[in-house]
């Protein structure tokens, strides 16, 4: 509303000016002496509103962690040194997002009962939040799960590809 009135306002501003240049051309043809004219001052623009904003609330920006997988030896569910150094890592970057929740996924190669393969799953994800917990993160930030067998990372039947699927799996819930 305020840029519309300045806008008129300007223009009509403009307008005035344009007439009064033309009026002068007009009499300056006519008139042999002419007299000086005396332009009266342009109008005041008008008064300016004071806009009051209501302070915005800003949504804090949720740094999402990148957490990495930890892998297990076959048929065990104890962590290794390197496993270790890998949930310390997870640890941190959970701490420091304390609002984000995760699942820790259990899986296991495709040897074994698939009754089998899920407790030892269950055993894994736990043995993963167990330590985590250890480390300062919040128990109620993890959930656990058991795949077993059922959804490997490498559908290969060899011990490369079984390598692969015995392991801890970290995903970020949705918020």
């Amino acid at each position: 509303m305020l840029v519309k009135k300045l806008f008129v306002c300007a223009l009509v501003v403009m307008f005035v000016f344009a007439m009064g240049a033309c009026s002068k051309k007009q009499t300056a043809e006519v008139e042999t002496d002419p007299e000086p004219v005396t332009e009266a001052p342009p109008p005041p623009p008008p008064p300016v509103e004071e806009v009051t904003e209501e302070p915005v609330e800003e949504e804090p920006v949720i740094r999402m962690p990148v957490l990495n997988d930890v892998f297990f030896e076959f048929d065990k569910a104890a962590l290794s040194d390197e496993s270790k150094r890998v949930l310390s890592d997870n640890a941190s970057q959970l701490k420091d997002a304390s609002e984000v929740t995760i699942t820790i996924e259990g899986h296991c190669d495709e040897r074994g009962t698939v009754a089998y393969n899920l407790a030892l799953g269950e055993r894994r994800a736990n043995a993963a939040k167990d330590y985590l917990v250890s480390l300062g993160v919040s128990g109620g930030q993890v959930k656990t799960i058991s795949y077993g067998k059922e959804r490997p990372f490498d559908p290969g039947h060899t011990e490369a590809a079984w390598a692969k699927n015995r392991r801890a799996h970290f995903v970020i819930d949705q918020q």
